[in-house]
């Protein structure tokens, strides 16, 4: 199978050069990197909460998290400054590649009733965020000993619209929702 990495070089920059009348192989819409957010904001309340979610969000991604600690303190949610609240991961290069191919082809998938992400995800700079509501829809995750949370990944694109930025996705291999043609 052909790897993410090789397929972008080999078969989506020459599309993209096509479609777009790119003069410039620089100009090419391209990722820039992958961000992973999990939220763990009840981890006041337990440790291992937040213990398992790092061991998850490591076996997930390759990479250990950094954790994202609050800023203020609201009272009305218990929170405290300096609190943990939540995790992060940013991925880059071969370990994007490689978290996206898996995350394009094995995960998505094996999510019930999928029928494609959503197209209308993008920011006003072309970057998708994709909302998953467990993550122990991961093949690494063991389901018997992780607690079920929530993840954001958002993928960094350089491109010039977010028309492109559709397209280069689209042609990687990320599972769009089928328009209705009536």
């Amino acid at each position: 199978m052909l790897k993410l990495e090789d397929k972008y070089k080999n078969e989506v920059v020459p599309k993209l050069i096509k479609e777009f009348g790119i003069k410039n192989v620089m100009q090419t819409p391209k990722i820039k990197k992958v961000v992973v957010n999990a939220g763990v904001g009840d981890a006041q309340k337990s440790k291992e909460v937040l213990e398992r979610m790092k061991e998850d969000l490591a076996s997930i991604t390759g990479q250990n998290p950094s954790v994202r600690n609050a800023r203020v303190s609201v009272a009305s949610f218990g929170l405290r400054k300096g609190s943990p609240v939540g995790l992060k991961v940013t991925l880059g290069r071969l370990r994007m590649y490689d978290f996206l191919d898996r995350l394009f082809s094995v995960v998505l998938p094996r999510l019930r009733d999928f029928r494609g992400v959503k197209r209308g995800s993008f920011d006003k700079h072309g970057n998708y965020t994709l909302g998953i509501a467990e993550h122990n829809i991961f093949p690494e995750i063991d389901i018997t000993k992780s607690i079920p949370r929530g993840l954001e990944i958002t993928i960094v694109i350089k491109s010039e619209s977010v028309e492109q930025s559709y397209r280069l996705l689209e042609l990687m291999g990320m599972p769009f929702e089928k328009r209705d043609e009536k």
